[in-house]
């Protein structure tokens, strides 16, 4: 098992949060398993950019990402050289802190 601290995040995690991963599953699902529902509009394909995360401790550990999810990840808002995508980062064996951005680009739940 991965420790993981979520740093606090204004609606889905107000307080932030700690848990254990184990090695192997996704920060998305590890993230969902722990009731931050963090935006996963594509299902977790690698299709959107709803479930970026800044991986603010840890990032060393993880392994790098696919072309596809970089391709995905340049359209991200607040894209920063620690940015994944959740549904495609998989937990190490190395701690890892996160941190949620405020916004997400999710054109389906957005109002104009």
């Amino acid at each position: 098992m991965t420790k993981i601290k979520i740093l606090p995040h204004e609606s889905l995690c107000p307080d932030g949060l700690e848990f254990d991963a184990p090695v192997g599953e996704t920060i998305c699902d590890a993230l969902l398993r722990n009731h931050i529902e963090i935006e996963h509009a594509c299902e977790k394909s690698c299709a959107c950019t709803t479930c970026h995360v800044i991986i603010r401790e840890g990032i060393g550990s993880l392994d790098d990402a696919e072309e596809k999810e970089e391709d995905m990840l340049d359209m991200a808002w607040g894209l920063t050289p620690l940015s994944r995508l959740s549904c495609q980062a998989k937990v190490r064996s190395e701690p890892l802190v996160i941190e949620i951005p405020k916004y997400t680009i999710n054109h389906a739940r957005e109002t104009h």
